[in-house]
């Protein structure tokens, strides 16, 4: 297969996360009138299916370390149609949460074996630059699914937005069931027994350097993933916008994320990795800073409150692709396995910003700002400290071989 038509399949299944994350933000207060329950409820409608997202992104690596690439695709895209014609009929807003949970228990799959399927295939710089487009691609998802889920909600009300998802991915499936390929060869797949995968694991988790280089780029994804939990309250409570003007937050948002991810793809056969990541990180901080000293300043308007977000996701695109291709070349027989953990890390921080740190900052400006720079901070500090560590066993394998 071509690599761009690679790239694009892969990006396709990677758009259905943001897609169910985002499709449906504009419907908050509407699913809260119709179910007759808190606003503050609704919205862990979204933890949920985080939370789900998070646990299942542990073994659809491993599970596709041992049956290849393309069947566990394939199964998790079935269950995760199911889950969305579920949602779209709920009678309760317990059989909701319910069919949100299986939403996310599915939906990662695309993403995880994504990134094991470009390693299977690619290295180096070339992998990165892959990777960068794919998440050029893939940033369309997060700038259209939210316009397209205000107006199908506004014309046919919130359910219209998870038959629409329904849709979207049955079609997805028809398409990677005709045309992605295997990645994996039978030779190369790890045996499927319980306590060789619990070794795996553990290997994998006491890894310092895998350690922290995940917690870095969830951390740096986190204050991206902030601005998108808290979107409903930002853009109709603090922006005074209505329901089908989210195009205003998320199409400067993906195009900074287009933007950056773009030039990463054309710098990645020239800049080496680490000056990348370097340059994002230092331009995500850049701009936490502006946007704490706007929000300080002024009264949070159009564009003007925007800008930050799009910058940051610039900055971001810029880093996270060499980071990610780091973390997942510590463990290159197992690469399916690496995905998953580091998924694991990222949706989970995803979900604990969604269900417990947005509701606490979602009602101030400033406040979104101060927890932007936090995730920032964090990220840039787990990164260097990983750096130190591959300094310290660099120096001790020479010393050790002279």
């Amino acid at each position: 297969m071509k690599a761009w038509t690679l790239t694009i399949m892969l990006a396709g299944l990677a758009m259905l996360g943001p897609f169910a994350t985002d499709t449906f933000l504009p419907s908050f207060h509407a699913i809260s009138t119709h179910f007759n329950v808190s606003y503050l409820l609704v919205q862990q409608t979204l933890s949920v299916y985080l939370a789900a997202y998070a646990f299942m992104t542990l073994f659809y690596g491993t599970l596709s370390d041992s049956f290849g690439r393309r069947p566990v695709i394939l199964y998790s895209m079935f269950v995760f149609a199911a889950g969305s014609i579920g949602a779209a009929f709920a009678p309760s807003f317990g059989w909701l949460l319910f069919f949100r949970g299986v939403q996310g228990a599915s939906v990662g799959a695309g993403r995880v074996i994504g990134q094991a399927i470009v390693r299977d295939t690619l290295t180096g710089a070339a992998a990165q630059k892959m990777l960068a487009n794919i998440m050029m691609v893939f940033g369309i998802a997060p700038a259209v699914a939210p316009i397209i889920g205000g107006w199908l909600h506004v014309a046919y009300g919130w359910q219209s937005t998870f038959v629409f998802t329904f849709i979207a991915t049955v079609l997805l499936l028809l398409i990677s069931w005709r045309g992605l390929p295997e990645s994996l060869p039978l030779a190369q797949r790890q045996p499927f027994h319980p306590s060789t995968i619990a070794a795996n694991y553990w290997q994998a988790l006491r890894h310092r350097g895998f350690q922290l280089r995940s917690l870095a780029v969830a951390c740096a994804y986190g204050g991206f993933a902030l601005y998108i939990a808290s979107a409903p309250h930002f853009v109709m409570e603090l922006l005074h916008l209505p329901e089908t003007a989210f195009g205003w937050m998320f199409v400067p948002m993906v195009g900074g994320l287009v933007a950056g991810s773009a030039l990463n793809g054309k710098l990645a056969h020239t800049v080496p990795m680490p000056q990348l990541v370097r340059r994002g990180l230092l331009i995500m901080a850049a701009t936490a800073l502006c946007n704490i000293g706007y929000n300080h300043w002024f009264v949070p308007s159009i564009p003007w409150a925007i800008i930050p977000i799009m910058t940051y996701a610039f900055g971001m695109s810029l880093a996270l692709p060499g980071m990610t291709i780091s973390t997942l070349d510590i463990f290159p027989q197992m690469r399916g396995l690496a995905a998953s953990l580091q998924n694991f890390v990222q949706m989970l921080l995803f979900a604990l910003v969604s269900g417990f740190i947005a509701p606490l900052l979602f009602d101030s400006s400033i406040k979104l700002a101060l927890g932007q720079m936090s995730a920032v901070l964090l990220a840039s500090f787990f990164w260097w400290l990983a750096s130190q560590k591959n300094t310290a066993r660099s120096a001790g394998k020479a010393a050790t071989v002279a």
